[in-house]
């Protein structure tokens, strides 16, 4: 099956990976454990962060779900297998080797004589690259799934979600399910790491991969979601609201009356809630708005995986000597967005954009000249 393109889901990319990069250049500065930290963090900036981290990466994730059956479309499952390999594998093994140790060095760098020390003491890591690799091995595993939906086997799995998302309130309600998935595996791992062996994160992540693998198997929920957006946004208000209520809510309020578990499954239940409402509605009005063919969408289509792997290192290299300076938060946050915007971008044109073996190393398809 070869599917239309859908520049929706191109501008939800790129949006996504954008959202990255504007948390990564938030992290320095809101009291969390980040690779680099500022002497002061903003409560307010974290209170803001806490909001978006719900759906940034389930967006990332579900957008990847249907880039990966438009990839399948194509091919057979051994030729993506190979495409797999060369997108995600060569710049997995390249940015580790390469582009996550400068990361390294800054966030350890009074342990270190020189930055060779990463090298010899062998400090290697993922850091923001695990994504990479979780996609990989995610998209490996739904091989069987996507040549079930490609055969005429699959036609009542399809008009089963059809049905379910053909009713107002039903697409949202598949929220019961996310939340029973986020409840009952943070109980097995209630880890926060991102680990593909972390049961509970790569169930959550690996559920809007899945859903994004769905949804592009079929045209009537693409309809479904268009149709109810408007319903779905004021879904969305409410999750909202409830998020922020529970948030700022004190704990002396709920010590008494509600155990620990209790109190973190209330907070999965309106996460879970932010995470499902904004990425239909996203769903929905993405089409109104962002489904036209255009030539910046060509050029940011093809720029933001690159974009992608260079740009938490280049924040941590200019957020280091940033961090030190005496001046505001604020001012800190702008001055890191105009020095590392225009370095990842440069980068990109004269060093990695022109050139076959660059393109090859950050994830790029061959140039057509």
């Amino acid at each position: 099956m070869i599917l239309e393109r859908r520049y929706d889901i191109d501008w939800l990319r790129v949006i996504a990976i954008v959202a990255v990069y504007f948390h990564h250049i938030g992290m320095p500065f809101n009291g969390d454990d980040f690779h680099i930290m500022n002497a002061e963090s903003s409560k307010l900036l974290d209170d803001i962060m806490v909001y978006f981290e719900q759906f940034r990466l389930p967006l990332l994730f579900l957008v990847s779900g249907t880039g990966t059956i438009f990839a399948f479309s194509k091919r057979s499952w051994f030729q993506f297998l190979k495409e797999r390999n060369y997108r995600l594998i060569i710049p997995l093994i390249f940015g580790i080797l390469f582009i996550i140790p400068p990361q390294i060095f800054y966030e350890h760098y009074s342990n270190y004589n020189s930055y060779f020390d990463v090298y010899k003491n062998l400090d290697f890591d993922v850091n923001h690259l695990w994504f990479i690799g979780n996609l990989f091995i995610i998209s490996i595993a739904v091989i069987p799934f996507i040549l079930f939906l490609r055969s005429e086997r699959s036609n009542s799995f399809i008009h089963f979600f059809e049905g379910i998302t053909a009713k107002k309130y039903s697409l949202f309600l598949i929220v019961i399910l996310l939340i029973s998935l986020k409840i009952i595996t943070k109980k097995i791992n209630p880890s926060s790491s991102k680990d593909i062996s972390n049961i509970s994160s790569t169930t959550f992540y690996g559920f809007f991969f899945i859903t994004g693998i769905i949804i592009t198997a079929s045209t009537k929920i693409w309809i479904h979601l268009k149709n109810y957006r408007k319903t779905n946004f004021i879904l969305l208000i409410i999750s909202t609201v409830l998020f922020y209520v529970y948030y700022f809510m004190p704990n002396r309020f709920l010590t008494p009356y509600l155990s620990i578990e209790t109190r973190w499954n209330i907070w999965y239940i309106v996460c879970c809630l932010v995470s499902w409402s904004s990425v239909i509605t996203l769903l929905g009005y993405g089409q109104i708005w962002l489904n036209k063919k255009s030539n910046i969408l060509k050029k940011c289509n093809e720029a933001i995986y690159p974009f992608y792997v260079l740009h938490q290192t280049i924040i941590i290299i200019f957020g280091f000597y940033i961090i030190q300076f005496n001046m505001n938060i604020s001012l800190k946050i702008v001055l890191l967005i105009f020095t590392t915007l225009p370095v990842i971008i440069l980068i990109y044109r004269f060093l990695i954009y022109p050139y076959k073996i660059p393109r090859m190393l950050f994830g790029m398809k061959k140039k057509i000249n």
